[in-house]
């Protein structure tokens, strides 16, 4: 998809493509002879960087090709002379290179190139070539500027004259710009302009700047020091110019220049600057005003825009008024340019050349690069100032005609060719094209022809009616058809006809209106950090009847897809990127007959590299100046220089910052500390990150100076009684300024009138024995070296040492004690036996005992500190536990002691309500009842007498009617009986003192979502699993009768040794080989039974006689069941003691021991015994 831009480029370049065949002449077929034609040239002014080969340019087309030749300020320039000068093949492009020496400024001038064949010669425009300069700002000493307050001042710029000329701006040394507004601005010619200084404006470091274009550096003037001489009353002035001076002047500018006039005025209060015209309004769109009014700019200067302009000053003493005369002079322009002309033998024709200008310019004919009136004379040819007329033309008189226009602003030169033909129509494009075209896109059908004299050419569509023009269509001079806007009714066969005296000639298009190619997603720039993904869009709709091919493109050329890039249908992704990944990336969708493009830059990120080339200029005392080279700032703009310096004495080996600069910056004057050997390095930082440091530059060694800095921190304290200790933080390294750095310390006791006590150290403490207790001193302190003393710093107050209090607090006692807090009085002590900084009154308390019968309470002291000097002083003790016996007493303390102790007090306090119950647990056993329980408060403060329990539904935000229960102290539980499953309820539970209920513990019964739970735990209340239940029990009770007949007939059966028989494949076994009759059934585990044993039968999991459940839930052998028989065993009993060892057959051992099982024999295992 186009973007706004680019729908903007596409309308231009069709509406010059329009004019160009609007007014493009007949071209003559390259095929046939004829004179040379300037294509391509070198601007005039032509300004080349020193530090490249020069190149200028000279292209030209002709039939035979063209010859070269150069001149040089007007003389024939022999290329072949000079090594360093080299032509192009097929071309009179120069380029000139100095890889073997030379100077670029050795070729200066003006340059001519010469095309020439058989036919004629065409000559190029004259180009200046200069050379780019950059030169230093010559070193200079600039005396202090001394100005009464008041005053205006103007300080110089004056920057070299560079070419082109430098960008000026002012700055200070730590390189943030002056700041300019109504009273100091900028002027046109540099100059940095004050309309009054004030007190504020002295400084030390006005430093005016140059940045050169071609080279992208900047220079820096020595900094201008203004002192501003104060006084009590400054004196208000009238307005005056600075700038211009006088009362009038007079300013030329050429015609579609720009105009800038300016007005500077002087004047307490600042003037205001007011602009008009005489005679006239200022131009509204284009006038524009500048720098607080002091500027005015008309851009695109025309004759109208000459006159006299007027700029008034006005302040609230008077006014003044200065005016400038504008004159608008002219370059020559072009009003008809003369163009190529094609004659047929015995025609007439004409050449005009008109121009315009201010002064009126010159019009000079040539003929093959000669002024033709040193041609040789032409019957045919009559020349009457503008126009040449041209009259019954014979073949061989084809030349190339220049027209030179000048006036002393400039010149303009055309070139003509005059080719006389005798030719008859030709079609010059290919036969019968089919061209598809875009559907309501402008079109155009070429039909490009010659012939001379010249035909006359008409277009027909599928071969019927007149001539296509107008409406839809319209035919240019060059033989073009355009058709405004495609549609489908427009698709046919187009016939071009050019007729002349000496034949015919025609040719045919066809026409098909195809939909367009459209990228409707764009890459769009970007701007990653190197070892990120960079994906550019491309999405593309076409015409269906089309084939399309989307290929991308990296800086013009062919992207190839390895491994590493990755391109879909609608996307270009490139993973990891680095510099060789940036450039422009262009999506191209290409069809037959369109495409579409769309481009977007990959711009890569990242740190720069370090500077280069640190050098160290104008020394001083406490500065220098940091020059260096800006390295790769690798597309991140470098926004910062960070300076960082290392000194070999206190700390070698480790950089620290010293100072930061913005990133225009190359050159800084460095402020440093006396007696230090610096070494200097610089980090540039970009939007990506820091680059390596540079290379260290040279040492720099400051010279030593008296400190500057007041030691810090100064205080005086005692650590014992009788003395008092001095301590203050020792000067930084830096802050030194020379060697043998000591202090100079004195003290005195305040308002004593006694002289300083002082002493001279090199630690950061001194002691100073034997004195009084607690008694303040005056201190102060001053620091030197061997070049001398620093500022002393102000006085301050210190205190000696600290002594235990010698009083207690006496009369302590308690008043109105409630549950949690009471009243504290005492006698307060005489301040003068505190023996030092009384901090506070601090009461130890604790708790004794619960008066609640067996509570066992914590006995820890806590304390609470009064800060109060009344004589009889009280305060309120709170957070005391209800219902308690308390002690109490207290001290007086300072700074570091305390006083002994006062008298001891015991309090009790009142009942109180509880704390909240210990926990509170909300059981569901089944599902139509709620199990609560609880436990007493960890602190019940006071006796108590029950428990209150708050409850009620809650559905959703609605809650049913409270209800309410108590309960006896000794009840910590209580169970709820549900209307329905799904009943919800919200419990408020408190336990209850004769003050009131306590702190409340709120609970909500929990989402019983679990259903299938509480139906497996009711299984046995359903109607299914009882008759299960009872059909089983049916059939032991009928296996028992049917044992007990046998038995009583005699009858043999088999007891099993230990164990049940084998069971058959069928039987329902577990894994480990035995048979549970529940698994068929829903009945739940044995686990779970036993948490519903009132809901189930004991028969349910009930072993059979003779065996006993372990503790795991398995049934194991009982002592007493049946065992073997046999030889060596002992005989068995049944139930009723009757001996069964002669009915039984003794089994295989290896048969009991496959069938032994930890299971009780289930009834289906006594069926099979019957069988």
């Amino acid at each position: 998809m186009l973007g706004q831009g680019g729908q903007t480029a596409l309308a231009l370049v069709s509406l010059l493509l329009l004019l160009w065949r609007e007014a493009a002449p007949i071209e003559v077929p390259q095929d046939l002879k004829q004179p040379p034609t300037i294509i391509k040239q070198s601007v005039k002014d032509y300004i080349v960087d020193p530090r490249d080969n020069i190149i200028i340019e000279c292209e030209a087309k002709g039939n035979p090709v063209p010859t070269f030749s150069w001149r040089r300020n007007g003389k024939f320039f022999n290329i072949g002379k000079d090594p360093r000068v080299t032509m192009r093949k097929r071309s009179g492009t120069l380029e000139i290179g100095f890889r073997s020496g030379g100077r670029p400024e050795d070729y200066e001038g003006e340059y001519q190139c010469f095309a020439s064949n058989d036919f004629g010669v065409a000559l190029s425009n004259k180009i200046l070539l200069r050379v780019s300069k950059a030169p230093l700002w010559p070193k200079e000493v600039l005396e202090p500027v001394v100005v009464p307050e008041g005053s205006s001042l103007i300080l110089p710029c004056n920057p070299p004259p560079g070419l082109p000329p430098p960008f000026t701006f002012w700055m200070n040394s730590a390189m943030i710009p002056i700041p300019q507004d109504k009273r100091v601005s900028m002027g046109l010619n540099g100059d940095l302009y004050f309309s009054n200084v004030l007190a504020k404006d002295a400084h030390t470091d006005y430093s005016c700047n140059a940045r050169f274009l071609f080279t992208h550096t900047i220079q820096q003037k020595n900094p201008f020091t203004l002192r501003v001489q104060t006084s009590r009353k400054v004196v208000e002035t009238t307005p005056t110019f600075l700038s211009p001076l006088g009362t009038e002047s007079s300013k030329m500018v050429l015609r579609d220049e720009q105009l800038l006039l300016e007005c500077i005025a002087a004047g307490l209060p600042t003037p205001t600057i007011k602009w008009f015209k005489k005679g006239g309004d200022l131009p509204a769109q284009k006038v524009k005003f500048e720098k607080f009014n002091k500027t005015l700019k008309i851009i695109n200067v025309s004759e109208e825009d000459a006159g006299e302009y007027v700029c008034m000053a006005v302040n609230q003493l008077g006014s003044t008024r200065h005016s400038i005369f504008v004159q608008v002079k002219a370059a020559p322009y072009w009003l008809d340019k003369p163009s190529n002309l094609v004659l047929a033998p015995d025609e007439n024709g004409r050449l005009v050349c008109r121009a315009n200008g201010n002064p009126k310019p010159n019009i000079q004919w040539l003929i093959n690069g000669q002024p033709i009136d040193s041609a040789p004379p032409n019957q045919g040819r009559q020349v009457l100032g503008d126009t040449i007329i041209f009259r019954s033309v014979q073949m061989g008189s084809s030349a190339v005609y220049q027209c030179n226009a000048s006036n002393q602003h400039g010149y303009l030169l055309a070139n003509a060719l005059v080719s006389v033909l005798d030719m008859p129509p030709r079609m010059l494009g290919p036969k019968n094209q089919l061209i598809r075209v875009i559907e309501n896109n402008r079109t155009f059908l070429d039909c490009p022809f010659f012939g001379s004299p010249l035909p006359i050419l008409r277009w027909f569509k599928n071969g019927q009616g007149s001539g296509l023009d107008g409406g839809q269509y319209r035919v240019y001079v060059n033989g073009t058809l355009e058709i405004k806007r495609a549609r489908a009714e427009d698709e046919g066969t187009y016939t071009c006809v050019a007729n002349s005296i000496l034949g015919k000639a025609e040719n045919q298009v066809r026409v098909e209106v195809k939909e367009a190619t459209r990228i409707v997603r764009a890459p769009e720039h970007q701007s990653v950090i190197r070892g990120t993904t960079a994906r550019f869009d491309c999405k593309v709709t076409f015409d269906p009847s089309l084939s399309v091919t989307v290929t991308w493109m990296k800086d013009d050329k062919p992207l190839q897809m390895g491994w590493r890039l990755k391109k879909d249908e609608e996307s270009l992704t490139i993973p990891n990127v680095n510099e060789g990944d940036e450039g422009m990336y262009t999506c191209t969708a290409k069809s037959d007959i369109d495409e579409d493009s769309s481009s977007a830059r990959l711009t890569v990120l990242d740190r720069p590299d370090p500077p280069m080339d640190l050098d160290l200029s104008d020394p001083a005392a406490r500065s220098v100046r940091l020059t260096w080279i800006p390295g790769n700032d690798h597309r991140s703009t470098v926004t910062q220089f960070l300076v960082q310096f290392e000194e070999d004495h206190w700390d070698p080996g480790r950089w620290q910052n010293l100072s930061s600069y913005p990133g225009d910056l190359n050159s800084v004057i460095l402020q440093l500390s006396p007696f230090v050997n610096y070494q200097f390095r610089v980090i540039a930082i970009n939007s990506v990150g820091q680059s390596e440091p540079s290379r260290p530059s040279p040492r720099y060694k400051t010279s030593g100076a008296a400190p500057d800095s007041i030691p810090r921190g100064l205080r005086g304290w005692g650590s014992k009684k009788d003395n008092m200790e001095i301590t203050w933080e020792p000067l930084l390294d830096l802050e030194r300024n020379g060697p043998n750095l000591h202090y100079s310390v004195w003290w005195r006791r305040k308002d004593s009138g006694e002289e300083w006590s002082n002493v001279t150290t090199v630690e950061s403490k001194y002691v100073v024995e034997s004195t009084e207790t607690y008694v303040p001193y005056e201190i102060k302190i001053q620091s030197r070296n061997d070049f001398g003393s620093g500022p002393e710093s102000n006085v301050v107050i210190g205190y000696s040492g600290e002594d235990k209090p010698t009083d207690a607090p006496t009369e302590l006692r308690v008043s109105k004690v409630d549950s949690t807090k009471g009243n504290v009085h005492w006698k307060s002590v005489d301040m003068n036996s505190v023996l030092g900084e009384f901090k506070e009154y601090r009461l130890y308390y604790w708790r004794e005992a619960s008066l609640v019968p067996g509570l066992v309470v914590s006995k820890e002291k806590k304390t609470k500190g009064f800060y109060t000097t009344a004589e009889e002083p009280s305060g309120i003790l709170s957070d005391l536990v209800p219902f308690s016996q308390y002690k109490m007493f207290m001290v007086v303390a300072n700074s570091r002691f305390e006083s002994p102790p006062s008298n001891t007090v015991e309090f009790t306090t009142k009942e109180g309500v509880p704390d909240a119950p210990k926990f509170f647990r909300i059981n569901r056993k089944s599902f139509d009842t709620i199990h609560l329980q609880w436990d007493k408060p960890l602190e019940p403060n006071g006796i108590l007498i029950g428990y209150q329990l708050r409850y009620q539904t809650v559905n959703g935000s609605r809650a049913g009617r409270p209800q309410l229960e108590t309960f006896y102290p000794n009840v910590t539980e209580f169970t709820i009986r549900l209307p329905d499953r799904s009943t919800r309820y919200r419990f408020y539970l408190s336990a209850l003192t004769q003050v009131g209920s306590g702190e409340v513990f709120a609970e909500e019964s929990p989402h019983f979502a679990n259903e299938a739970y509480i139906d497996q735990v009711d299984i046995a209340t359903q109607g299914w699993f009882i008759g299960l239940m009872c059909a089983i029990a049916l059939i032991i009770l009928i296996l028992l009768i049917v044992c007990f007949i046998k038995r009583s007939r005699g009858g043999k059966y088999p007891v099993r040794d230990k164990k049940d028989l084998p069971l058959d494949p069928v039987d329902q076994k577990d894994q480990d080989g035995s048979f549970d009759y529940q698994n068929g059934s829903s009945v739940p585990d044995r686990n779970e039974n036993e948490n519903e044993n009132e809901n189930s039968s004991d028969e349910d999991n009930k072993p059979l006689q003779g065996s006993q459940t372990s503790l795991d839930g398995n049934v194991k052998e009982s002592d007493d069941s049946l065992v073997d028989y046999g030889e060596g065993g002992d005989g068995q009993f049944n139930e009723d003691g009757s001996f069964i060892g002669q009915y039984t057959v003794k089994k295989d051992k290896d048969e009991t021991e496959g069938n032994e099982s930890s299971e009780a024999t289930s009834p289906v295992n006594a069926i099979y015994s019957l069988a």
